[in-house]
């Protein structure tokens, strides 16, 4: 069951395909929920973001993280590992969505500390609805800690 009426989220999607980056952008409008997305393109500028460094110094902390795991610069797992470590930003929630399915990319991910790991779909449509039930999960059934605490 879902609450009828959930606040709008912050989402920081950390993501270097820009075809990738394009379905969710559309899988997001297309639902209901006025979330924002935030979109990075690489693990520096992640980390950027998230410490509100550079071009990103006004950034809002987000609400939930979707952090792709083959990233340039720092890769996926440096940007989980350093998330998870610091006590500012450990209560984020991050989504792995990649297109790994490998064993080993699963079970480090939730050793560092991941919510969940979703691979990404090939097909589009799969790829759109499996982003708008990440989105409708994390917005309408769980409890998200707000900003600040």
């Amino acid at each position: 069951m879902t609450t009828p009426a959930a606040n709008p989220i912050d989402v920081l999607l950390v993501e270097d395909d820009p075809g990738d980056e394009l379905m969710t952008r559309e899988a997001f409008e297309d639902n209901r929920i006025g979330n924002t997305l935030h979109v990075v393109r690489d693990g520096e500028e992640a980390l950027d973001f998230l410490y509100r460094r550079g071009e990103h110094t006004g950034a809002p902390r987000p609400d939930l993280i979707l952090l792709d795991l083959n990233l340039p610069k720092y890769d996926g797992r440096q940007v989980l590992e350093k998330i998870k470590s610091d006590p500012e930003l450990s209560h984020i929630p991050v989504v792995v969505l990649t297109t790994s399915a490998a064993e080993e990319d699963i079970l480090r991910s939730y050793k560092l500390h991941a919510n969940a790991y979703v691979t990404k779909p090939v097909d589009l449509d799969q790829f759109i609805a499996a982003v708008r039930q990440i989105d409708d999960f994390w917005v309408q059934v769980v409890r998200l800690p707000r900003h600040g605490l």
